[in-house]
């Protein structure tokens, strides 16, 4: 009955312990969900009511499937802003979210048999997308005393001839690692001779929880620009998870090819929820320092905690709102493996 393509593909694991979590709500039981990463912050007044003028206006039609152009010139602004580097229009494209503008950029540059290399731990989605798309995810591990980062060694060692991309994710879901400058320069320097497209999944690149800690983007390395594809949303940086707008940002062909794809599934993204991105990036950010100094408090205070588990470690985190503890040790023990840790 179902295709084979579908049968391949889990639920998405964050989803489903999440399901859980609320439907024990619903029955009574006093119970906290770990599973979805979103802030518990309300969107910002001033973002509300630009999508509230939106609907008053009679802004509900169709828009451009690729976003309305002035979103694009926003999200051209920002990226100046905020990496340094120059961008139009046309190598923009607006998305029903971050996980929408990767499953575009996947299905536009994937063929079958083609792999993408995703350092572990990583977030959920990767290699369901990378697996519609027809390729083979290579998932390559990392190590706890390296803060769950790819080193340039270990990186050479996997790249083969049908690499296609590889994602660099920093700060890390689920892990809270950050790349340097140096560390990132150092991958660089492996892959500057090969064809390899850079995926840089950026939607945490705000949210930064050691003092002093700059982030840095793989993409202002001389000559990785043109190779590297940018992944960002307004959903972590500005508290609009169910707004669902996120941008992919790059090479030319590749957006007007992924625009070509929007068209023929979700069309545009929401008009309302445009208008909102809009006043998103043009308008303050205040409050996001609060956020990052109560994310900050939040953090020590979890990490202390944790810290009293025996047998409990946990990396510290330098970015992003997650907390990765090591609770190997009660394997085989208590809890058989990480699922049902996590129900």
């Amino acid at each position: 009955m179902l295709s084979n393509r579908i049968k391949d593909i889990p639920p998405s694991a964050t989803l489903t312990i999440n399901a859980k979590a609320k439907a024990m709500q619903a029955a009574g039981i006093d119970v906290i969900s770990l599973a979805t990463g979103e802030p518990d912050f309300d969107t910002p007044e001033h973002i509300k009511e630009a999508a509230i003028k939106a609907i008053k206006d009679g802004f509900t039609k169709y828009t451009a499937v690729g976003g309305i152009p002035e979103l694009k010139e926003a999200v051209t602004n920002f990226i100046e802003r905020e990496y340094g580097l120059c961008y139009s229009p046309e190598e923009v494209l607006i998305t029903c979210g971050g996980k929408h503008a990767l499953y575009n950029l996947f299905q536009v540059i994937i063929n079958p048999g083609d792999e993408v290399i995703i350092p572990s731990p990583f977030w959920v989605s990767y290699p369901p997308m990378v697996i519609l798309a027809g390729g083979k995810p290579v998932v390559v591990e990392t190590e706890e005393e390296r803060d769950f980062k790819l080193t340039p060694e270990v990186l050479e060692r996997y790249i083969t001839p049908w690499t296609r991309a590889i994602i660099i994710n920093s700060p890390s879901n689920p892990t809270g690692s950050v790349y340097t400058k140096k560390e990132l320069e150092e991958l660089a320097n492996v892959l500057i001779d090969k064809k390899i497209w850079i995926i840089s999944d950026d939607v945490y690149h705000k949210i930064l929880l050691k003092d002093g800690l700059k982030w840095f983007s793989i993409a202002n390395i001389p000559e990785m620009k043109e190779r590297t594809l940018i992944i960002n949303a307004v959903s972590k940086t500005f508290s609009m998870t169910g707004w669902r707008i996120g941008f992919l940002i790059g090479n030319k062909e590749i957006i007007k090819a992924a625009t070509r794809l929007q068209g023929q599934s979700t069309s545009n993204p929401t008009s309302i929820a445009q208008k909102a991105a809009l006043a998103a990036l043009t308008g303050h950010q205040d409050f996001l320092k609060e956020w990052i100094k109560a994310f900050k408090e939040r953090a020590r205070v979890l990490l202390s905690l944790l810290q009293k588990i025996p047998y409990i470690k946990c990396f510290e985190p330098q970015g992003a709102f997650y907390a990765f503890p090591n609770i190997s040790a009660y394997f085989n023990k208590k809890i058989p493996d990480s699922t049902m840790m996590a129900e």
